[in-house]
């Protein structure tokens, strides 16, 4: 896919949380950069390229890297209460970042 179909995917994602951001189920604009996208891409890759048990572990990493996500947004839900959405946005990224950081730390030495 050329590099000018991927971006105009990317314009009409923004717009389509855009408009959901406005409506009276404005919570759901946080569902949508949850699609697996990437996930699929990076799946397929890992299958072709590795085989299918490379594919599985990949999953396993893939359940437990939802617990960096959960705490991103556990974290911005308590910075938003005392902070400004930008410092607290990058707050958040910084526990993202470290339970990322974490969790691969972990996986690789269990690994």
């Amino acid at each position: 896919m050329g590099l000018l179909m991927k971006a105009a995917i990317g314009a009409l994602v923004v717009v389509l949380i855009g408009l959901l951001a406005k409506t009276k189920n404005y919570y759901i604009a946080g569902l949508i950069p949850l699609f697996p996208t990437f996930a699929m891409i990076a799946h397929y890759i890992v299958a072709t390229e590795r085989g299918v048990e490379a594919l599985r572990t990949t999953i396993i990493f893939g359940m437990w890297a939802i617990i960096p996500y959960f705490l991103y947004l556990l974290s911005l839900w308590y910075f938003t209460a005392f902070m400004r959405v930008g410092p607290a946005l990058g707050c958040a990224v910084i526990c993202w970042s470290l339970s990322a950081w974490l969790l691969i730390y972990c996986w690789s030495r269990l690994h």
